[in-house]
């Protein structure tokens, strides 16, 4: 059993390492207070190749592996939550599906500009009816004459509506299989398609530099070969692309953990209280030895489960286990962090109070800590 990474492994985290602290995290309370989309910080990941990291070059990515991209999104959540899941709901949601189910000519008109990181990309699937039970998709699309009329309503869609999104890619209810039950499936929809809006973003509590939206569809118009994989797949092609993201959520919470262990080190070291530094006292050494021990118990699932997924083995649990234990770390070592910063660490300058309302989210998005139980005990034949 080897632990050790490997040369190009350690090469791409010490890149988004130092990414992260000198572009990323100077910027992260300015981008949080204006709500704004860090546009700038997007042209310099796709410059490094982060935005097509896991992609082969032959489709402009960079030709990484699941771990390597998992150290990324840890490096960059690090600094900014917001940063990070942009980047990882563009790799793992938005071009991910033409990775996996597009034809050559989607490829090439899609995935290409993606992993350049000229272009962003979203992926709708949840409904303001159809969270947890995703498969209860109420959109409806019916193909006549050779084009898909859309109608319906998604919510929460990340990367949806900036200056550089070029679509989203939507579930849609397409018909009625063999045994009456509905036929789900993928299409793809440009942002030009009429009869497509999106809402104004959404006042979040956390990630507010991220962009998240409505999307609403009034008889949207896109062409026949637009559909994504084979008609009725789209049921089970989501279900793969949440597995995969899973990874890189689970990611994105052990570096939210990791940054507010570092801020509560630093602060532990330079406030002083009775006399000496605060990290001189038994119950704040205790807290940060358990932060620091959850954060690397949580660091290699996650990694396990990225290794599981390059090895081409059945990584589904080991994604369920990583995504569940690394938000449930998250809230605990960022709710330690603040109490170690004490009456500062409520107040909006320091950076926990920004993760503290990041880290929530975490325990929601890419199945809720409820959702990834129930998988759990599926996967155990309970």
């Amino acid at each position: 059993m080897d632990f050790e990474l490997t040369d190009e492994q350690k090469a791409i985290m010490s890149l988004c390492r130092e990414f992260a602290r000198d572009e990323v995290a100077p910027r992260a309370e300015e981008y949080d207070a204006n709500a704004e989309f860090p546009y700038e910080l997007v042209r310099k990941m796709a410059d490094l190749g982060l935005m097509g990291l896991p992609f082969p070059e032959e489709w402009g990515g960079a030709g990484a592996d699941t771990v390597s991209y998992a150290l990324a999104v840890m490096e960059i959540a690090r600094a900014d939550a917001s940063t990070a899941i942009t980047l990882a709901a563009h790799v793992s949601l938005g071009s991910t599906p033409f990775f996996l189910f597009g034809t050559k000519e989607q490829k090439e008109r899609y995935l290409i500009p993606l992993a350049q990181g000229t272009m962003l990309w979203g992926f709708g699937l949840t409904e303001p009816q159809a969270g947890s039970d995703a498969g209860n998709t109420g959109t409806r699309a019916e193909l006549r004459d050779g084009t898909w009329v859309i109608n319906g309503t998604k919510a929460f869609i990340t990367n949806s509506g900036t200056d550089i999104t070029g679509g989203t890619t939507i579930t849609a209810i397409t018909g009625k299989t063999a045994d009456g039950k509905n036929e789900i499936s993928n299409i793809i929809v440009p942002q030009d398609a009429p009869g497509f809006a999106r809402s104004r973003k959404y006042k979040k509590m956390g990630w507010r530099a991220s962009d998240t939206r409505e999307l609403s569809f009034e008889n949207a118009a896109v062409p026949e070969e637009n559909l994504l994989g084979p008609r009725g797949a789209g049921f089970r092609q989501f279900l793969t692309i949440l597995d995969g993201g899973r990874i890189s959520v689970a990611a994105l919470s052990v570096g939210l953990a990791m940054g507010a262990y570092d801020e509560a080190l630093k602060y532990a070291k330079d406030r002083v209280q009775f006399g000496q530094p605060i990290s001189k006292f038994q119950a704040i050494q205790f807290k940060l030895a358990d932060m620091l021990c959850e954060i690397e118990h949580a660091r290699l699932m996650v990694l396990k489960a990225a290794w599981e997924k390059d090895s081409g083995r059945d990584y589904v649990m080991a994604a369920s286990l990583a995504k569940l234990f690394s938000g449930e770390v998250s809230r605990r070592v960022v709710n330690e962090a603040v109490q170690i910063h004490g009456g500062y660490g409520f107040m909006e300058e320091y950076p926990v109070s920004r993760m503290y309302r990041d880290q929530k989210i975490n325990e929601i998005g890419e199945g809720t800590n409820e959702v990834q139980r129930l998988v759990i005990a599926r996967l155990m034949g309970l």
